[in-house]
């Protein structure tokens, strides 16, 4: 907390003057913290008051804010509602500025590198400000140049940030079951990406691949040449807002076919690209002669790797087994945080959500409903998604709301039942089980190699009067490895046995803790071997526990 003081200086006192004192001690502020309260500027409800406080903050607390917006695992319906108010909108950046920009980075004039290049900013946000022009052949793009001097002060904001929310962590409980902490580092990856416009420029190339099959959907081309990391030029693109009711019907276009269009495109990016735009809102969506859908923005983008496409296929395949206990389990496998949970009333909740769905099918059901309750779930005890996952949900739920602007008879659930079917049933797919059987075989011969030396070393140090200092860390990844295997109970012996002293590890039995080592020694063999050696291990456990 030794730099950037005057920038602390000021997030205090701004906090302070919007009623948010609390929150600036929390984080550390209260050094800053002006002696007399002063008086709120905002209206008396806190989700308003944070509004201002993020918008007079600057770009960095402006990002952070629409983040926020998206997190309905963490945020209140009210502040979500608020906080999806704030614009990113800042001040233009002089013509001069700019021109000098590109000459920096391009090496030369915009007169020079294009046709024609207007003054005039089409927008102008915290990060970038974007300038229509023409190339040569008489193309129309767009030019969008990252603003001077925004990568320090995103950083040293990020830095604070960062610092923030591990103090809030350390002061306030709610803060630490939040993983407030994790949020300000995945939101600082997230934030400097977006600041690199050869990042954006690879995602539109990518999902123009992606969908270079489908004519019904189009992503402006990319022209290299006067692209940077910090300057990007791009196709630029007409047509009419997605959103814009009466200009869509007026041009003809049947707005149904659109709203299933998109619908079809954002179940593609999910289910088989493993790639989506993030934030489809109506102002990235164009709709061009024919009903075609043109994307733009590719500054927030997700991505589905293995983890995750596993993960939702456990919760799709928990939803409908009917089964609580499912339900239950699997919100809390995917859930990156480790609070403590109450199981029974978690388990309350999922059975009273399944109630809500019960006999119902996927096409029946509303989704953004269903999103909304399992999130307030979450929430409630303190589950966290993993950001993938949240921006998932968030994209999923703009599609809907969409789509039911474009025609009130939508039913997004229609679209994604087949893809959805198919996720679960991959979950225990011989392909799948084969390939988890293999990863446990091989897991179960690594511990098989270190258990045995481990436990010798072990009753070594014990004859020989050796005084022995255990440490968790140097257990957790032994123990790990055991986990992962599959077999907790074993896990959970060995933490116990430790936890209860030396003293009663000598007083048990060698032989019979040699006979749990043997199967580990055999385990890699393969998947077969793997589960073979589990049943050995469990009967011989039996009869262990028998025998005391």
């Amino acid at each position: 907390m030794n730099t950037h003081l005057e920038r602390f200086a000021q997030i205090a006192e701004i906090l302070a003057r919007h009623g948010l004192g609390f929150l600036a001690g929390t984080m550390g502020l209260e050094r800053w913290l002006p002696r007399h309260p002063l008086m709120p500027t905002a209206e008396p409800t806190s989700p308003v008051r944070l509004r201002l406080a993020l918008e007079e903050l600057g770009p960095t607390f402006i990002k952070l804010g629409q983040l926020l917006s998206t997190r309905s695992d963490i945020m209140p319906a009210a502040y979500l509602s608020e906080l999806s108010k704030l614009q990113d909108g800042a001040p233009p950046v002089s013509a001069e500025q700019i021109r000098s920009l590109i000459q920096q980075e391009l090496g030369a004039t915009p007169e020079q590198l294009f046709a024609s290049f207007d003054d005039e900013p089409l927008a102008s946000a915290s990060i970038g400000q974007a300038h229509a022009a023409t190339m040569a052949d008489g193309t129309e793009i767009v030019v969008k140049v990252r603003r001077p001097g925004i990568v320090n002060r995103i950083d040293e904001d990020l830095e604070i940030l960062q610092n923030m929310a591990a103090h809030a962590s350390r002061r306030w409980e709610a803060a630490a079951d939040y993983n407030v902490a994790g949020i300000a580092t995945e939101f600082a990856a997230t934030l400097r990406a977006e600041l690199d416009y050869l990042r954006e420029g690879r995602s539109a190339e990518r999902f123009a691949k992606n969908f270079s099959s489908d004519p019904s959907i189009y992503i402006p081309k990319i022209f290299w040449e006067t692209t940077t990391s910090r300057v990007l030029t791009m196709e630029r693109i007409r047509g009419i807002k997605v959103d814009n009711i009466e200009a869509l019907d007026l041009a003809g276009i049947n707005r149904g076919e659109v709203a299933e269009r998109a619908a079809r495109a954002a179940a593609k990016m999910i289910f088989e690209d493993g790639f989506f735009h993030a934030d489809p809102h109506p102002g990235n969506l164009f709709i061009q002669p024919g009903g075609r859908i043109a994307l733009i923005d590719f500054g927030m983008v997700g991505e589905i790797d293995e983890k995750l496409r596993s993960q939702l296929g456990t919760l799709l395949f928990a939803f409908t087994s009917n089964d609580p206990d499912k339900v239950s389990s699997a919100l809390r496998t995917i859930s990156v945080t480790r609070p403590s949970v109450d199981r029974g009333v978690l388990r309350q909740d999922a059975a009273r959500f399944i109630q809500l769905y019960e006999g119902l099918e996927l096409r029946e059901v509303q989704i953004a409903p269903l999103i909304t309750q399992m999130l307030a779930i979450l929430r409630n005890h303190h589950l966290q998604l993993p950001r993938e996952m949240a921006m998932l949900l968030k994209m999923v739920l703009m599609t809907e709301g969409m789509g039911v602007r474009l025609n009130p008879e939508f039913n997004l659930g229609e679209i994604l039942r087949p893809y959805a079917k198919t996720l679960a049933q991959e979950k225990f797919s011989p392909r799948n089980l084969a390939e988890r059987l293999g990863k446990a075989g091989l897991e179960a011969a690594e511990l098989g190699m270190i258990l045995p030396e481990k436990l010798r070393t072990l009753f070594e140090n014990i004859d020989g009067g050796v005084e022995v200092h255990l440490r968790a860390e140097e257990l957790e990844p032994l123990v790990g490895r055991v986990e992962r295997i599959g077999n907790r109970l074993v896990a959970g012996m060995i933490a116990a046995a430790f936890i209860r002293g030396i003293g009663e590890l000598t007083a048990a039995d060698r032989e019979r803790l040699q006979t749990w080592q043997n199967p580990l020694m055999g385990a890699g063999l393969g998947a077969a071997g793997s589960l073979a050696t589990y049943l050995v291990w469990t009967s011989r456990r039996k009869k262990y526990r028998g025998s005391r």
